[in-house]
């Protein structure tokens, strides 16, 4: 009977790794090829040891120890310095990446049917749960070799082959981690987006609890799934105590998500949905509020949690004239301006950062289009009054809301801890304005999806490839020394660094105009194509 519970587990983990052929490789070589670029970087920059200890008084500065996580500054070599400043953020990426790949394949698919399906055939209850497990602890698996062997084959002399491999089992521990925490909040949900919100709430929770105990009581930072990260202490004392940590706690959550897999109904979960109105209200019944319920849970989790990372941001402008000082690698990444304070040239940079995560939201908004449509749900709605410019529009009008709420709520939050921090304060309309001026570029991306939703909806997920260029080219453009045209190949390239710049009316015109096209271009696409499943 128990054998029976996982018939077929092997075919159904080659199904899933046939449907995610192209997404788990991009996975894999982003990040691998983020992680190797970087310690070259290092070496270019400090060169000797005498420069990298130049800047470990900047990075004990509490704001950055909260930021980064704790280090080993007294043998600040380049290994020490690649895992103090890059391992903490690098596990948060792999931990999103773990929660997408098992939502995916376990709440999203049972929403869409695909389950109930594979259990029509002679597949066991908890065959698809675990073909998901097995496939997403070999991408991790998979992960923590290449980058781990990757580290070791680039010859620094610090960064030596325990060390290279405590680095990349680190981070394919922490996929583990989050992995289990998405599989049991895929059983207790009763929804894809619950699931994805409820564990990216696990995620964040764990960030910022390690923030603060790495700053007021280390010892309770032990609690936090990032903070195991630190305490591996890689390329220092080599701890693999956190992966072994990681490891057991990974399988407890797996066996705990299967235990609750087999006692529940089949589309049912363990945290009830909140009952709704009888009738619904008059902007419910409208597109724009259909599409505005569907994701309103995402839409309020990101929004907390851009006001977060702005304010997170803002509570190191107190210290920033002493962080950057003696720091080259950091000061290559300014926008260097005569003239301009330290604060003022840093705002650019970091808005940079702030407005392309906040660009994200958006755009999930009106790739939510596509989604409606695959699920065949977008039929149900054009065969009753409703236009199909009406529809795609109502999903553009949100994704713009959505844009600005975003960079707004960045703004104020990153406003509103600088000015508790620094002495003199900052002017609310500095920052705003400097995260304002993003608002056309980010138009513009909402302006491509919904371009390649009006005439190829199916490579509407190719933005995130567009997105990954764009982050890549401007927030390390300095520091790799691209030339000009490289960035402005990106609408973000084309954005004035404002406040070290005129917020120049031409530029954001131009933008606004590229958006205003393409967006127009979705409806003439949308409403001569059929619709596709």
């Amino acid at each position: 009977m128990s054998r029976n519970r996982f018939a077929n587990t092997g075919m159904l983990s080659r199904f899933i790794l046939r449907l995610d052929r192209i997404r788990i490789p991009l996975w894999i070589i982003g990040l691998s090829v983020f992680t190797l670029m970087i310690p070259p970087a290092f070496v270019s920059l400090y060169g000797t040891q005498q420069d990298r200890d130049a800047i470990t008084e900047t990075m004990a500065n509490p704001a950055m120890t909260a930021m980064l996580g704790t280090g080993d500054l007294n043998n600040y070599t380049i290994g020490a310095m690649t895992a103090h400043q890059m391992i903490v953020m690098t596990a948060v990426i792999v931990g999103l990446m773990a929660i997408l790949l098992v939502t995916r394949h376990t709440r999203a698919d049972e929403e869409d049917g695909r389950i109930e399906m594979i259990r029509s055939l002679p597949t066991g209850r908890l065959s698809y749960l675990n073909a998901t497990l097995i496939v997403t602890s070999g991408v991790f698996i998979t992960l923590a070799l290449i980058i781990g062997f990757g580290l070791y084959t680039l010859g620094i002399e610090s960064m030596d082959l325990e060390g290279s491999l405590l680095y990349g089992a680190v981070l394919g521990g922490t996929g583990f981690v989050f992995a289990g925490v998405t599989a049991v909040f895929a059983q207790l949900s009763e929804s894809s987006r619950g699931t994805i919100g409820w564990s990216i709430a696990i995620l964040i929770i764990s960030y910022l609890f390690r923030a603060i105990t790495d700053v007021s009581n280390e010892s309770l930072t032990w609690i936090s799934p990032l903070g195991w990260v630190s305490k591996a202490a890689v390329y220092s004392s080599n701890n693999w105590g956190p992966v072994v940590l990681m490891v057991a706690i990974s399988i407890l959550l797996f066996i705990l998500a299967n235990y609750l897999n087999s006692i529940r109904d089949l589309e049912q979960g363990f945290i009830a949905a909140k009952r709704g109105r009888r009738y619904a209200s008059r902007f419910l019944q409208s597109p724009i509020g259909l599409a505005f319920r569907l994701q309103r849970t995402g839409f309020i989790s990101w929004a907390i949690g851009l006001y977060i990372l702005g304010a997170s941001y803002g509570s190191i402008f107190g210290d920033l004239e002493s962080f950057f000082e003696g720091n080259d690698m950091y000061q290559q990444m300014l926008q260097q301006a005569e003239g301009a304070s330290i604060v003022e040239q840093f705002i650019p940079t970091l808005m940079i950062v702030i407005s392309l995560i906040a660009t994200i939201p958006p755009v999930m908004a009106m790739n939510k289009f596509r989604g409606e449509e695959k699920k065949e749900r977008l039929e149900h709605l054009l065969v009753r009054a409703v236009s199909r410019e009406k529809l795609i529009g109502s999903y553009l009008v949100l994704s713009a809301v959505n844009g600005f709420v975003m960079l707004s709520l960045s703004a104020i939050g990153l406003w509103s801890a600088a000015a508790a921090v620094m002495e003199e304060g900052m002017e609310f309309w500095t920052i705003y304005s400097a995260a304002l001026v993003y608002f056309p570029a980010m138009l513009v991306m909402i302006g491509v999806v919904a371009f390649l939703n009006g005439f190829a909806p199916r490579f509407t997920s190719w933005i995130w490839a567009y997105f990954l260029y764009s982050f890549f080219v401007l927030y390390l453009g300095n520091l790799f020394q691209f030339k000009d045209w490289v960035g402005k190949l990106s609408p973000f390239g084309h954005v004035p660094q404002v406040p070290i710049e005129d917020a120049t009316f031409m530029p954001l015109f131009l933008l606004s105009i590229i958006a205003v096209g393409l967006m127009i271009a979705s409806f003439v696409g949308f409403r001569k194509r059929d619709v596709q499943s």
